[in-house]
């Protein structure tokens, strides 16, 4: 008989039913193997986790329908690291193995099975002992990128011990970009190491622009049949066969974005999650995990070595340091400041005494200067400057009273989408697209407008105006720039979108990070923080004339960058949360949905609750629920907030994972969302 777990997303099907297993299909049923069944007289799609002689139950067994796969895409470390990611988000374990195990393509498995020249692949796995570590001959490079790790404090320790077979854990902040700093050639050379030593490793980043930089290190320093990519936007076939390599031992390095974290590298030994903080590492689907948690938990299901590198720190990271279960690898000052530019804060008092109008202006004299000198000075280069919008004038606002410009039909808000809009006086809705002319302020009746925020497209046009004779590249989530020659130019770019210069930014311009810290949410002033530390990175020493200008005033994050102490500001905002109970010195949950739903749904929690309160840390009474409350931007949608401490941890998600059951069972408290951990809740 086989164990089976279906592939469905309704959660009181979420465990495993046994099937007995005809003969013609006992040798290719395998566990792992994705196999269809009957179940409720229709035939779906599941997982074989378990062979055994005798079935867990006395009722009449159907059998195995038939088996899809011959070569078993799931290994038992997977389904388990499944298993405990579904627990601790409330989740179903298939809607984790979804993001976990790429689609089938049937002509990809016919050709690995064509080259191994077997019908069992996992068996024929390379010698481990005579397989050259890097696959393919590519030859030993002796590159000194390998030991900039090694410049960190507690570094080389670090990476002896990967080498060494244990099982380290850190947190490592980079104090720059540029040269040997540069992320793709630190994560190149940590894998390499790695690698060497016999261990399996998992690179994990952001994006696709992240992802191609350091395949192209990798092409270069291992060879191209080294490692592993997987990324959603390469396609099925190519994320297929990758996922097969690394099953079959060709490889042992995985490289991608966030479904990588699920790589089955043989022998893991080492995770890299670059940049734990970006928003893209946060699953869109449901149960909704995020890759930083499931690091930590494959880490420790995997016994594997783990690091998490950037050049900012996370309060979820810094939480982790400071108990100790990571071990934080910082540059010595002296390596800072050698690493990183001169920072000028344009709202300090030297510079507010130099120019009085500095606050008020959105590129402060200071400012202008220092890009005129980086362009046309002894060591001219690239000037980055970063803006917080995208668009040409995505806010408009009345030019007497100030109020904003709003949609007559939706409420939207009103931009130029263009320098000919802007010319035209052609206003259009940035939610509906309708388009408008000469509108009268509801306020004060005023019929003018003036910029209410600049984006990156007007930005670029003022300063190629500015500048004549100087290159302008405009970068930003709809039109990305990957890197720019080492040549004077002016490089503007929304956050998140900055092009890497060849040789490193002569000086780089942060503006707009007063309206971005105005935003509402808890988070707000560690990420705009981050996006100026990913930013100053990319910029040339100050030996080398290397300057970034910050315009805004909040003097405690402006600090915290001048210091260059991304670790401090972590730690300072985490004493914070702690206080007030905050993710993440404890843990949230989110639910949302229609109004009876909702409340549906708390009523069965509780009920659940209360039958399980003997001996359970929950038996103090009521889950202190936070509402629910209607949504600001959908009133029929309500929402209800948990905060738990790390000591219910478990036992509040397996209570609201049994609601979950308990409603999808009753057929009540349909369209609820729950989600564990969100991003931006608070």
């Amino acid at each position: 008989m086989a164990r089976v777990l279906l592939d469905s997303p309704v959660p009181h099907l979420d465990r495993e039913f046994d099937y007995l297993v005809p003969v013609a299909l006992d040798e290719s049923a395998r566990v792992g193997s994705r196999v269809t069944v009957r179940f409720s007289g229709r035939e779906m799609t599941g997982w074989i986790t378990q062979r055994g002689a005798e079935p867990t139950t006395a009722a009449a067994l159907s059998d195995l329908q038939g088996v899809l796969t011959r070569v078993p895409p799931l290994t038992a470390e997977v389904l388990e690291l499944a298993r405990a990611v579904a627990a601790r988000q409330a989740g179903v374990v298939t809607d984790v193995l979804r993001s976990a195990v790429p689609p089938r393509v049937v002509a990809v498995e016919k050709e690995i099975l064509a080259e191994t020249g077997a019908d069992h692949p996992a068996s024929q796995r390379h010698d481990e002992q005579n397989a050259d570590p890097v696959a393919d001959g590519a030859e030993a490079h002796a590159v000194t990128e390998d030991d900039v790790l090694d410049a960190l404090e507690g570094g080389q320790a670090f990476l002896s011990a990967v080498c060494a077979g244990d099982a380290p854990r850190a947190a490592a902040s980079l104090p720059s970009r540029t040269g040997l700093w540069d992320e793709a050639w630190v994560l190149a050379g940590v894998a390499r190491r790695a690698a060497d030593a016999g261990r399996g490793v998992v690179l994990v980043v952001p994006d696709q622009r992240d992802l191609d930089r350091l395949c192209a290190v990798l092409d270069d320093l291992l060879g191209e049949h080294a490692y592993a990519r997987l990324t959603g936007e390469d396609g099925h076939t190519p994320r297929y066969r990758a996922h097969l390599r690394l099953l079959t031992g060709r490889c042992r390095i995985a490289v991608g974005t966030r479904s990588a974290i699920w790589a089955p590298v043989p022998d893991l030994g080492l995770i890299v999650v670059w940049d734990d903080g970006d928003d893209s590492y946060a699953d869109p689907r449901a149960p909704y995990p995020h890759v930083r948690d499931v690091a930590v938990q494959r880490c420790h299901h995997a016994h594997s070595a783990l690091l998490f590198a950037s050049t900012s720190r996370t309060t979820a990271v810094q939480r982790l340091v400071e108990l100790g279960w990571l071990q934080s690898l910082e540059a010595p000052r002296h390596r800072v400041r050698e690493s990183t530019p001169r920072i000028i804060a344009t709202a300090d008092s030297w510079e507010s005494a130099r120019d009085p109008f500095a606050r008020r202006a959105r590129l402060p004299h200071a400012a202008w200067q220092v890009a005129r000198h980086a362009l046309s000075g002894p060591c001219p280069g690239p000037v980055l400057v970063q803006v917080a919008r995208a668009g040409f004038i995505p806010a408009l606002v009345c030019e007497r009273c100030r109020t904003p410009a709003r949609c007559r039909h939706c409420a939207g808000p009103l931009a130029f989408r263009d320098r000919a809009a802007a010319e035209r006086g052609e206003l259009a809705c940035r939610w509906c697209g309708t388009r408008e002319r000469d509108i009268e302020c509801p306020e004060c009746g005023w019929r003018r407008l003036r910029a209410g925020a600049r984006g990156v497209d007007r930005t670029a046009d003022e300063l190629g105006r500015a500048f004549p004779q100087v290159p302008v590249v405009s970068s930003s989530a709809a039109h990305r720039v990957g890197t720019v020659e080492d040549r004077p130019a002016l490089v503007v770019a929304t956050v998140g979108a900055e092009p890497v210069a060849q040789n490193g930014y002569a000086a780089a311009l942060l503006l707009d990070g007063d309206a971005q810290l105005t935003r509402e949410g808890l988070d707000v002033p560690a990420r705009v923080l981050a996006r100026w530390f990913a930013a100053a990175a990319l910029v040339r020493p100050a030996d080398r004339g290397g300057v970034a200008v910050v315009t805004a005033e909040h003097a405690e994050t402006v600090g915290a960058l001048t210091r260059w102490d991304p670790a401090g500001f972590a730690s300072r905002q985490l004493a914070e949360r702690r206080e007030l109970h905050l993710p993440p010195a404890g843990r949230i949950a989110e639910v949302t949905g229609p109004d009876r739903a909702v409340a549906q749904y708390l009523a069965l929690v509780e009920e659940a609750r209360r039958e399980g309160a003997a001996g359970s840390v929950l038996s103090a009474g009521p889950l202190p629920w936070i509402g629910p409350v209607p949504l600001p931007e959908d009133e029929q949608r309500h929402r209800a907030l948990l905060l738990f401490p790390y000591t219910a941890s478990e036992a509040t998600a397996a209570l609201l994972r049994s609601g979950r059951s308990a409603a999808s069972a009753r057929g009540e408290a349909e369209g609820v969302r729950i989600r564990l951990d969100p991003i931006g809740v608070l």
